[in-house]
C-alpha cells in the first residue's frame, strides 16, 4: 500500500526536480536526529510525493527506489552550507501538475485533513512550517491538492523505470565520486588509479580483501571467479583513499549476495549472524535460495530477521559493518 508524503524544498527544488531525487542530511546540525530527514528511510517504492516550493505545489512524484546514502549533491552549492555532506538519496520521478495547485486556496479543506504533529503546512495560514522537509501526509490531502490539476497518469506510473533503477542511481552517484577523485591532486597517480579500481571491487582492493575474506559469507561459495569483492561501507561515501583501498571494508560475495548487500537487504552482526531486512519479499528470498529460512518460526515482522551464523568478523571489520547497519541496511523505523 502506497503512503503519501509532501516535501517542502524551496531552496533545492530546481535541482531536486531536474535530477529527478530527494536528498536531506541524516541528522540536523548539532547531530540530534530529525524526523522528517528519518522519512527519507520511511519512503518505499511507489510511495507518492507532492513538491511544495514557492508557496505552490508543482510536481507529484513516485519513489522508484529506497533511499540510499549519498554525499550532498554538488549542484546544491552553497545552499546549505550548515547542513552535513553525508545525506540520504531518494530516487523519485516527477511529473508537472497542470495547473500548479496554492495550498492557500484549499486551506479550509485541507485544514481537516492535515496531521496534527509534523504538519508540513501552517493549518492556520497555509504558509510551508520552517524546519519541515519531507512530512508524511494522509491520503486525503493528496487528494484535495490533486482534483483541481492533472498530470501525465502513464508516464507517471512507468516513468523512471529504467533509470531510476538501484543500480542506475548508484552508477549515477558513483561517476560523481570518481570524477572528483580523477582531478584530485593530492593524490599520486598510482593511487589514484587504486582507488578508481576499487570502485568496480578491482586492483589492490580486491587482493586486500581476498588476503582477509576466503569465500561468501552468505552463500559459502570460495570459487574466485564467482566472487565479487565487495565494499562494507559504500566506495561513494568513504572519507579517504584508504577506506577505499582496506582489505577490512571489504567481502567477497557471490553477484546475488553482493546485490543484497548493497542494496541494504542483507547485513551481518560482528558474530557472523546473517540480518535480513524485513522490507525484502519473502518469496524472493526463497527463489533466491534462502529455503532454510523458516519463516513461522522466525517470523518476518517490524524487526530483522536473523538467519544462519557465518564465523565472526576481524576487530577491523567490525566499524565498517557497524556503519552498514546504521547506514545502510534497511532496518524498518517506527
Amino acid at each position: 500500500m502506497s503512503q503519501f508524503w509532501w516535501v517542502n524544498h524551496k531552496q533545492t527544488a530546481r535541482h531536486e526536480i531536474a535530477g529527478q531525487y530527494l536528498w536531506s542530511p541524516k541528522a540536523k546540525s548539532n547531530g540530534t536526529a530529525n524526523v522528517f530527514y528519518d522519512n527519507m528511510r520511511r519512503a518505499r517504492p511507489g510511495d507518492v510525493v507532492l513538491s511544495y516550493a514557492n508557496q505552490t505545489i508543482s510536481y507529484v512524484g513516485r519513489v522508484t527506489e529506497h533511499a540510499v546514502t549519498a554525499l550532498k549533491p554538488t549542484e546544491f552549492g552553497d545552499t546549505g552550507t550548515y547542513w552535513g555532506n553525508e545525506g540520504w538519496y531518494l530516487p523519485v520521478f516527477w511529473a508537472r501538475l497542470n495547473p500548479p495547485v496554492r495550498p492557500k486556496t484549499l486551506l479550509d479543506t485541507l485544514r481537516q485533513y492535515l496531521p496534527r504533529k509534523y504538519s508540513p503546512i501552517s493549518p492556520d495560514t497555509g504558509a510551508g512550517n520552517q524546519g519541515v522537509y519531507l512530512a508524511h501526509i494522509d491520503e486525503a490531502v493528496f487528494q484535495t491538492v490533486i482534483v483541481r490539476t492533472s498530470f501525465d497518469r502513464d508516464a507517471f506510473s512507468r516513468g523512471g523505470t529504467n533509470s531510476l533503477t538501484f543500480q542506475a542511481v548508484v552508477e549515477h552517484l558513483d561517476d560523481i565520486v570518481q570524477q572528483r577523485i580523477a582531478s584530485d591532486l593530492t593524490l599520486d597517480e598510482t593511487t589514484r588509479q587504486s582507488v578508481i579500481q576499487a570502485r568496480r571491487g578491482q586492483g589492490l582492493f580486491r587482493r586486500n580483501v581476498e588476503a582477509i575474506e576466503f569465500g561468501c559469507r552468505l552463500t559459502g561459495i570460495s570459487t574466485r571467479s564467482l566472487l565479487i569483492a565487495s565494499h562494507i561501507k559504500p566506495w561513494r561515501v568513504c572519507s579517504t583513499a584508504t577506506e577505499r583501498l582496506d582489505g577490512m571494508n571489504g567481502l567477497m560475495l557471490t553477484p546475488d549476495a553482493d546485490l543484497l548487500f548493497d542494496r541494504g537487504f542483507i547485513s551481518f552482526e560482528d558474530g557472523g549472524e546473517v540480518l535480513i531486512s524485513p522490507r525484502v519479499d519473502r518469496d524472493d528470498l526463497r527463489r533466491l535460495g534462502f529455503q532454510q529460512l523458516t519463516w513461522e518460526q522466525y517470523g518476518f515482522g517490524e524487526a530483522p530477521t536473523v538467519w544462519r551464523t557465518a564465523d565472526p568478523f576481524a576487530a577491523g571489520q567490525r566499524r565498517y559493518l557497524d556503519y552498514h547497519r546504521k547506514e545502510v541496511f534497511c532496518r524498518q523505523l517506527n
